[in-house]
């Protein structure tokens, strides 16, 4: 007889265990302390006689039981033992949760890191990691539909943080490929979202790049009455006009003073190639200085607050903020375009040695293997005048006006 409620409320603990049958295979079983629990009894495709648990009574209704095993029954119509698939769906759910997207970005970061990714690299993707955690980071990687990544980013741009926006599906999509070579997922949910977003233009790094404003700008530089490691910073950056990453990340051990070489490892280079720049006088003079303050430390730049790591990345910045130059006029990245601008208006010097000393990579590796050689002495030449140039503009004394070229 099929069971009810009011029958298994009336059930009474005996001194073993014993069952009380519902129908088609499901029965209770009841323990001696009064506990009341769900069981399945069935064969398998195959003729082995197992049990399937369904949870204990009153957590799990009498209705609730019944169709567990109706479900049950089902999977063995289809010729599936339901205690396998309750395996496999165990088993399933526990890689989704040991999967989620911020366990798999945070893996392919490490990964990332051990290949020798820049350490701005890694830093950014770590950012952009933060900016997608909460609406995708408990997500398995498996499931994310094209929607939750659109809404994830979307909340982005509708504040006007395109670029972010951008920035952050477009390191999903990196993440999402390393989960399917990894065989994590299936599919990248963000390749159906190419023009979805906003499109966003980038905008140049601020630069000064006429000579008598960048003859002002030295001076204010050589005024600059903050903290003596950060004016002499900039007036580095000035004449190497390496990324202002690489002129924080300056250790000691790279300054060969003899040589008058600068020998910037490929692991902190954007190209992922080690990066030789020649010194001036001028320059070899500025980093005298510097020994006397830092000489004792790891790095050229340390930070203010422990010689254990190298000057703030807003530092320059700020420096610049403070002697009165916006955002949008001059920025510590804007060295370098008036290196560029300024080198290439002279006429002086082949535009590849401008873009060696750039540090710009050459798509052609044969070629870019070639220029790595084949233009260093212009480039020392090159190094040389343009720390004189500099400080031509710096007196004030009168400026030959350049020819017009287009800046490269």
């Amino acid at each position: 007889m099929p069971l009810s409620d009011a029958a298994i409320r009336a059930l009474k603990p005996r001194d073993k265990d014993y069952r009380v049958a519902d129908e088609k295979g499901l029965y209770l079983q009841i323990s001696p302390s009064g506990g009341r629990l769900w069981r399945l009894k069935y064969r398998t495709p195959t003729g082995t006689e197992k049990k399937l648990a369904f949870g204990a009574y009153p957590e799990v209704s009498l209705k609730a039981a019944r169709d567990l095993r109706d479900a049950a029954r089902k999977l063995l119509a289809s010729g599936i033992d339901p205690a396998e698939k309750k395996k496999q769906d165990r088993h399933a759910a526990k890689v989704s949760a040991a999967n989620s997207f911020v366990v798999v970005a945070q893996r392919y970061i490490a990964k990332c890191k051990r290949e020798g990714r820049a350490e701005a690299t890694t830093t950014k993707q770590e950012w952009l990691l933060k900016l997608l955690d909460r609406a995708i980071g408990q997500r398995p990687v498996s499931e994310i539909q094209p929607f939750e990544m659109l809404e994830a980013v979307r909340k982005h741009e509708t504040t006007g943080r395109t670029e972010a926006a951008h920035r952050a599906l477009q390191f999903a999509s990196q993440v999402f490929r390393f989960a399917i070579a990894n065989q994590l997922a299936a599919s990248d949910p963000t390749r159906d979202l190419r023009g979805a977003l906003t499109s966003h233009k980038s905008k140049h790094h601020a630069a000064i790049l006429e000579p008598r404003k960048a003859g002002e700008l030295l001076r204010a530089i050589d005024g600059y009455d903050g903290h003596p490691v950060t004016r002499l910073a900039l007036q580095l950056a000035a004449l190497v006009f390496v990324r202002p990453g690489e002129l924080r990340h300056a250790e000691w051990s790279e300054i060969d003073e003899d040589a008058a070489v600068w020998r910037i490892p490929a692991d902190k280079m954007k190209a992922r190639a080690e990066h030789v720049v020649p010194l001036s006088r001028q320059a070899l003079d500025i980093l005298k200085q510097i020994r006397a303050l830092t000489g004792d430390g790891q790095f050229v730049f340390p930070s203010i607050r422990t010689h254990l790591r190298p000057m703030s990345e807003n530092t320059i910045n700020a420096a610049l903020r403070r002697m009165g130059y916006a955002s949008d006029e001059m920025t510590g990245h804007g060295f370098r375009a008036m290196a560029s601008t300024l080198l290439n208006e002279s006429g002086k010097w082949s535009p590849d040695a401008i873009e060696r000393a750039l540090a710009h990579k050459d798509k052609d590796a044969v070629r870019a293997a070639y220029h790595r050689g084949a233009h260093w002495q212009e480039r020392v030449d090159m190094a040389q005048w343009w720390a004189d140039f500099l400080d031509t503009l710096r007196t004030g004394a009168d400026i030959l006006v350049l020819p017009k070229h287009q800046a490269r």
